[in-house]
């Protein structure tokens, strides 16, 4: 029995009464041939989106010599962001929207500093006003560093606007907003593409390019995760969004920087996709109390006592349709070293990235520091030959930043398929409502939308690692290069 996606809110709230009285018993089986009364059922609770109607996996859009972007949102990455592009040839920044003037304004200065055109700036306030540079202007990529919750809707407006788009993570909160981003890239055949850096990582492209080598023979398992000391800026007054965001969910809200590289490693949406997941997660035993001791003395934190909902550690377990598996952690509560967790297990071969020195094992050791270094000599990808050394002077969490664009901007400009397309947006960001579902729900297994509809049998694998085709894009000549502009 599926559950309607306009009964999500009611099914979640009667999780407890519906599984004491055998409700799980209604709900489909697993699928698998060998299924039986014995194997525990999944719950399916997104409707059948029917055919797909274009493949934007390994599309091709057509070539852009110049590409002018419009961004939505100046703050931190959105202003970090601006500075990287502009280092690039072939990039125009034609407009910027965000709701303070002042930051407009900076950056405004910043490409003046550069010798290069003034952009025109939407900035009086509105909520809305982003829609009019949309409309306006003529852009060819919009670029949306905005809080999670505006990203859908600014992506398919966007996207119907005749721009691709490239959003900060996660690009959706509901199954719905997945679906509508699949929809309309597939409609308009305009690119939609998170902005996942950690997919650039250097140790990721490395072992990624490793597995399409056939080192780690077939994969069979990736941990990955997002595990960041985040208690500071979780309650900052200046970035209350992300208050609201946690004291109403609880879940993975925040799954991708873990796992995109795993998914590309796993080869997802292309020869094989995300099947199921069982999500659960500690109580809080951090936030909340802190939000109360605030309140004693703040007032602006006495709204939020008693509300915090985001419980401290969510672990999922996931399953691929071919029997892959990933274990998926978040957790931004807790004293705890930064960790992407990263071990990817092979039939011939395990790497694990954190905590360093990232290591790689063909057996029951580790391989020693210099045949590690020989390993990352004889594998290093094409993509960082090319842009490596570069990315790590313009910087950005240590160049995977840089990267990442320069390799969004290349293919653009030579016509070639994205690395993260709008299915990976789609699949990659359900974890969050998925995730919130099956907490609430007792953690019974929940199905994951196959986005593609069956494409994925038949899409070929992308080797971000080699960067076929591209590479031609430079830094600007008439930019003297050094750290003042960073």
């Amino acid at each position: 029995m599926k559950t309607s996606r306009r009964d999500f809110i009611k099914t979640a709230g009667m999780a407890g009464g519906m599984l004491a009285t055998g409700g799980l018993s209604a709900c489909s089986g697993s699928g698998d041939s060998s299924s039986s009364k014995n194997v525990p059922a999944i719950w399916d609770i997104s409707e059948n989106k029917g055919k797909q109607v274009f493949n934007m996996s390994g599309y091709a859009a057509p070539k852009i010599d110049v590409i002018k972007i419009g961004y939505i949102g100046i703050g931190g990455r959105g202003m970090a962001a601006v500075k990287r592009m502009a280092l690039l040839e072939g990039v125009e920044i034609v407009a910027l929207s965000d709701l303070k003037i002042e930051k407009i304004d900076e950056a405004k200065a910043y490409l003046k500093k550069l010798g290069m055109p003034e952009p025109k700036g939407y900035a009086d306030g509105s909520q809305e006003l982003w829609k009019e540079m949309c409309d306006k202007e003529e852009l060819d990529l919009i670029y949306i560093a905005t809080p999670r919750d505006l990203h859908p809707s600014m992506c398919v407006y966007g996207m119907e606007s005749g721009a691709h788009v490239a959003t900060e993570i996660p690009a959706a909160r509901t199954l719905d907003e997945c679906w509508s981003l699949v929809e309309t890239s597939e409609k308009t055949k305009k690119h939609c593409s998170m902005i996942e850096n950690c997919v650039y990582d250097f140790w990721e492209l490395l072992i990624l390019n490793m597995v399409r080598q056939g080192f780690f023979g077939d994969i069979v398992h990736v941990d990955a995760g997002y595990i960041h000391d985040q208690r500071t800026i979780n309650i900052d007054k200046a970035k209350t969004w992300r208050i609201e965001e946690f004291i109403n969910r609880n879940g993975n809200i925040y799954p991708t920087h873990g796992l995109g590289p795993a998914c590309q490693v796993l080869n997802i949406n292309r020869g094989d996709r995300l099947d199921y997941l069982v999500s659960m997660s500690s109580n809080d035993f951090t936030m909340g109390p802190k939000i109360d001791e605030l309140a004693l003395t703040d007032d602006f934190y006495k709204k939020y006592k008693d509300k915090w909902k985001l419980g401290n550690i969510n672990t999922s377990t996931i399953r691929t349709e071919k029997g892959k598996t990933i274990m998926l952690q978040y957790n931004v509560s807790n004293p705890r070293p930064y960790d992407r967790l990263q071990q990817v297990v092979g039939t011939k071969a395990v790497s694990k990235k954190y905590p360093f020195p990232s290591r790689i094992s063909v057996g029951h050791e580790w391989l020693s520091e210099e045949e590690t270094a020989a390993l990352v000599e004889k594998y290093t990808p094409r993509l960082v030959t090319l842009v490596g050394e570069m990315a790590k002077k313009v910087g950005g969490h240590g160049g995977m930043d840089f990267l990442m664009e320069w390799r969004l901007i290349d293919c653009l400009k030579n016509g070639l398929p994205l690395d993260m397309d709008v299915y990976d947006a789609a699949a990659w960001s359900s974890i969050v409502p998925l995730s919130e579902w099956c907490v609430a729900n007792n953690s019974v297994p929940v199905r994951i939308p196959d986005f593609t509809r069956g494409a994925y049998k038949t899409n070929e694998p992308l080797d971000i690692a080699m960067a076929k085709g591209g590479g031609s894009t430079k830094i600007k000549t008439t930019i003297k290069f050094n750290d003042d502009y960073f």
